[in-house]
């Protein structure tokens, strides 16, 4: 509902039964929200469009499995996987809550971990998605996108995606490159209230 309201379930319908489940779930989920357009997707053809026309798709919603494989299909639109914020949502609750928890695609990277090289936009990105999703803070999280942004736009790069022969910034200054770039934001959108 805070998105584009644009809601692709990614199954193995045709396959696998416990798809036809998930399938018939989403369906009678989805009566519940008439705003949103629901379609449907073999998983195998949605690799594909992730790659051929990934603009296609606003909102994904499959299994774990499903999702790690489509995850790293997106991360080749984005440029790497460092690139990805995620979300995995709970049930809603009584009290209108829900659990969640926020990382980038690649988890906690352990095989890169302490080396200074990891690049930290999908955990920004994820703040960003919590922000929007969980703390019902959309400006501060088109703040924090925007410095992302803004980051990349001044040519701050790790070294996941950096050109060959170009500068590559450590996870450290990646992050304060993205701070620089929030202060500068955060200004403008002062001047501009």
């Amino acid at each position: 509902m805070k998105r584009g309201k644009k809601l692709c379930s990614v199954e193995k319908a045709n396959v696998l039964e416990c798809s036809e489940l998930w399938k018939e779930v989403m369906i009678e989920v989805s009566k519940d929200y008439s705003e949103v357009a629901l379609s449907h997707m073999y998983v195998d053809n949605a690799a594909m469009q992730l790659i051929r026309a990934p603009k296609q798709f606003d909102t994904i919603v499959t299994g774990n499995i499903f999702g790690d494989i489509l995850s790293d299909c997106a991360a080749m639109a984005s440029g790497s996987l460092g690139m990805l914020p995620s979300a995995s949502l709970g049930p809603v609750d009584r009290l209108g809550r829900r659990k969640a928890l926020y990382e980038p695609v690649h988890g906690s990277a352990p095989d890169i971990a302490g080396k200074g090289i990891a690049n930290p936009l999908g955990s920004i990105l994820s703040v960003a998605m919590m922000l929007r999703m969980t703390l019902d803070r959309p400006d501060d999280a088109d703040l924090l996108e925007k410095a992302v942004d803004t980051a990349l736009a001044s040519g701050a790069r790790t070294a996941d995606i950096a050109e060959p022969c170009a500068a590559r910034l450590s996870t450290r200054e990646m992050g304060d490159a993205v701070l620089n770039a929030l202060e500068k934001v955060a200004g403008k959108e002062r001047e501009h209230a």
